[in-house]
């Protein structure tokens, strides 16, 4: 194809028979007290047409209300108004505790699962990921941990966060099933899942890819903090004032773009912006466009 456009058709999360929309919203900054906000946020997302939900028991833990915040504001919010839930897929993670860091024990990631139920106030967890790599866990124990909690119908698909493709492989070795997704940081700031292997082995075993950090933490929608992501930056506006749209939605279209169909993540917590994410699905982007945005990053011609 010369021109790429992503279309509004949901996309299958891997093998899970479960279908998200194109685009996923995040709650790592999802916090307060007031249920009424929490709610306009997440029906804004819905609303736009976005039906995939990602937390984590860890988000809401740099705040004032601490480890787990952002999953009780959501139970909050869904007993508020209970019919919200039937809307979207729920992922949530595990295996962070400040100060380990991380721990991907048997036992623990099934407390953390049933920790974050309580807090959701759910019954199943549409997507339990692991958070980070614990190198200290044998893959056979983390196995066996996501294979107790699907059996017990407390999740239902499973998928893995910053793991490499070599230990997406040795867990995939020990699992009765097949992982769902992985969650890569990629953007046109950070590139390397297109390099590292992890966008490749998601084309190879039909993984889900949800794209973290998209926007480069809020960097593509600011000044870019050095030549190289001003270059980015200026190489996103050259399209995005072609094409009427802003800058942020023709950074997540190029996401978008790959084949492995990458579903990124919106973080925003301003309703407006949620609703302006879905410009991204009217972005069109040549291949040469695509490239570009790619040179710029890397700094340096493709050879």
């Amino acid at each position: 194809m010369s021109e790429s456009r992503q279309s509004h058709e949901p996309r299958p999360l891997g093998k899970s028979g479960i279908s998200v929309s194109p685009l996923a919203w995040g709650m790592w900054r999802f916090k307060g007290e007031s249920v009424a906000d929490a709610r306009l946020l997440v029906e804004t997302a819905l609303e736009s047409g976005i039906t995939l939900l990602d937390t984590a028991d860890v988000y809401g833990a740099d705040t004032p209300y601490g480890f787990g915040s952002s999953e009780v504001l959501l139970g909050k919010v869904l007993r508020d108004a209970p019919h919200l839930r039937e809307k979207f897929v729920l992922a949530s993670k595990g295996g962070i505790i400040l100060g380990v860091p991380y721990d991907s024990s048997a036992d623990y990631l099934v407390a953390a699962c049933e920790a974050s139920l309580q807090r959701l106030g759910v019954e199943k967890i549409d997507l339990y990921q692991i958070h980070r790599p614990d190198v200290l866990a044998h893959p056979a124990e983390i196995a066996q941990a996501l294979t107790k909690l699907r059996d017990q119908g407390k999740i239902d698909a499973v998928g893995v966060s910053n793991y490499l493709p070599s230990q997406v492989a040795a867990l995939q070795a020990h699992l009765p099933f097949a992982l769902a997704s992985i969650q890569p940081e990629f953007s046109p700031l950070t590139i390397e899942p297109l390099s590292d292997g992890v966008l490749d082995q998601a084309l190879e075993r039909d993984l889900a890819v949800l794209a973290w950090s998209p926007l480069g933490g809020g960097r593509l929608v600011g000044q870019g903090t050095d030549d190289r992501g001003r270059a980015v930056i200026e190489a996103l506006d050259v399209i995005a004032r072609e094409q009427h749209v802003d800058r942020a939605a023709v950074a997540l279209a190029w996401i978008m773009a790959h084949p492995s169909r990458p579903i990124p993540i919106v973080g925003s917590q301003t309703p407006e912006r949620i609703t302006a994410s879905a410009d991204a699905l009217r972005v069109k982007l040549s291949r040469t466009q695509w490239y570009a945005i790619l040179t710029a990053s890397r700094g340096v011609p493709l050879p």
